[in-house]
């Protein structure tokens, strides 16, 4: 194996990953040297004013049915065993480990010694080997940065080993597909194959602390923050793909402490990432220009978008290769960021929904137990195949907002949630960014000027003693106002010209919601179950 020179390695050496004989090992290279290494190794391209564009391939997202965690002495009791947990077998593990090592033998890999987590007390020292330059300039991006001092001396908790080019045998390695990602709590690692989406490492790490700090007292969530006049003026952003967060949490007047993924610990709010992976497709400059700005500079990378082969202009309009574009960039670029990364307590919480239902309210605040439910409900709903004529929407749940990534009992990530909002005074509100008059097809989307009025006024406390009406179909409390919202608008029931058909439309939802809880129900108290939909 060969070292190459002017790189500062681990004294802990790949050996210990079970590594041998390989080609040349890349230590810690900086962005500019992984961009050449990308370029020789025509992993991508440059686009105008810098960015590193390139293709993931036939996976253009994560692949959450080739997930797996490793079921032995350590998960067996622990992980929440499911569709979403699978469990893999630790014989299985060690051999596709063994066949991963023998395919890495002779190529050339690239290390990135890092951290997961800012707080100090809680960071895990991670260790990202790629077979690609990109995929290793990702986790430069998207990890916190070892400092040189750390990393002679680094000694990883946890491995991500990635090898996009390496596919296992379903029915040699008892994988479902060619693709797959493997959680091994005991042997500390995770293994990666047949997939180019770098999304994937990311993830795994995240499901890796959200299994290894609730235990500690911290609950970790899938979710964004930022903080206003002082870093005791904290806000949370929870919601799933379309509800507005990173759009809502991305506040020229407030201070971003990161964009998806935090810790609450008794110490307050810490980010577990260096980075920011937004997705891009439409994206407007006027809507979302600091991201915008971050698709034009050098040492973003940016994953299926297209590019004209002339120009080396972007069009982020361009869906060709997919809706999910996204780009990566260092957190400590964008001007009004947190470089810390750590915070105190949340003040406001704020649950996000895109209801195309059209039947919730635009804004509710929630008792302890609502919050709870709805946190372990993770709603939002999707519409579907409009390209079919199909203008029905689907509900969908997902709990605590990132069902994936969680391998614990949603129950116990809600425990936590409760205690620390008690502790801590924190209130906790439901936003709907979805549809208002109607559902989809008949009533039309909430404007994003009347979202910002309602998140400023629950940021700057505009609502902290407001009157509110109870829905009588979800219990819900409704302000009766708002600053800057017409009053008219609270009220969903309200904004329906056919009443009847609004009650019909809410009861529905509401029994989606009670019939999506049942699983959770025999680990869920009785104040909790009291605070689901009545309809």
């Amino acid at each position: 194996m060969t070292i190459i020179s002017k790189q500062i390695e681990s004294s802990y050496g790949l050996e210990n990953h079970g590594f041998s004989d390989l080609g040349n090992v890349y230590w810690n290279l900086s962005t500019s040297a992984l961009y050449e290494h990308a370029l020789r190794n025509r992993e991508g391209t440059v686009a105008h004013l810098g960015p590193l564009v390139v293709r993931t391939g036939s996976h253009t997202g994560r692949s959450p049915n080739d997930k797996f965690v490793v079921k032995d002495e350590v998960t067996a009791d622990k992980v929440w065993w499911g569709t979403v947990n699978k469990p893999f077998e630790p014989a299985a593990f060690d051999q596709l480990h063994r066949r991963m090592m023998a395919y890495f033998q002779g190529k050339d890999v690239y290390v990135q010694d890092c951290f997961a987590g800012a707080d100090p007390k809680y960071r895990l020292p991670i260790r990202v080997v790629t077979q690609y330059a990109w995929h290793n300039l990702f986790a430069r991006i998207m990890f916190i940065k070892a400092k040189p001092d750390e990393l002679q001396k680094h000694v990883p908790q946890f491995t991500v080993i990635d090898a996009p080019g390496f596919h296992a045998t379903p029915e040699v390695d008892e994988t479902l597909s060619p693709t797959f990602i493997l959680v091994s709590f005991k042997r500390r690692m995770v293994l990666i194959g047949g997939t180019e989406y770098a999304g994937e490492m990311k993830k795994s790490i995240f499901s890796v602390l959200n299994f290894l700090l609730p235990p500690q007292g911290v609950l970790s969530m899938h979710c964004s923050a930022n903080y206003g006049k002082d870093k005791d003026d904290v806000a949370l952003f929870f919601g799933l793909s379309g509800t507005g967060k990173t759009t809502l949490s991305s506040d020229p007047n407030r201070v971003l402490i990161g964009d998806d993924e935090h810790g609450w610990s008794d110490d307050g709010i810490f980010n577990f990432e260096g980075g920011c992976y937004a997705k891009v497709i439409r994206l407007s400059k006027t809507g979302e220009p600091e991201i915008y700005q971050k698709t034009r500079q050098f040492g973003t990378v940016l994953e299926n978008v297209v590019v004209d082969s002339v120009t080396r202009r972007l069009d982020l309009d361009d869906d060709t290769y997919t809706e999910n574009t996204r780009a990566a960039y260092a957190i400590d670029t964008i001007s009004n960021a947190d470089r810390s990364g750590v915070a105190g307590h949340p003040k406001n919480i704020i649950f996000l929904t895109a209801d195309a239902f059209g039947v919730l309210p635009p804004i509710a605040k929630l008792t302890p137990e609502q919050a709870m439910y709805h946190f372990i409900s993770g709603y939002t709903a999707k519409v579907a195949g409009t390209e079919r004529g199909v203008k029905d929407p689907t509900a969908t749940f997902s709990a605590c907002f990132g069902a994936p990534f969680m391998p614990l009992h949603p129950m116990e990530y809600a425990k936590l949630l409760r205690e620390k909002l008690n502790k801590h005074g924190s209130q906790v509100w439901l936003i709907n960014t979805g549809w208002t008059g109607g559902g989809y097809g008949v009533g039309q989307r909430m404007s994003l000027a009347v979202t910002r009025a309602i998140v400023t006024a629950v940021l700057d406390g505009s609502l902290k003693d407001v009157e509110t009406v109870e829905d009588p179909i979800f219990g819900l409390h409704i302000p009766v106002s708002v600053p800057g919202v017409p009053d008219e608008l609270l009220n969903p029931r309200n904004t329906w010209a056919d009443k009847d058909a609004y009650d019909a439309k809410a009861r529905e939802l509401a029994g989606k919601f009670r019939d999506n809880f049942a699983k959770y129900a025999s680990q869920a108290g009785e104040d909790v179950l009291a605070a689901a939909p009545k309809g």
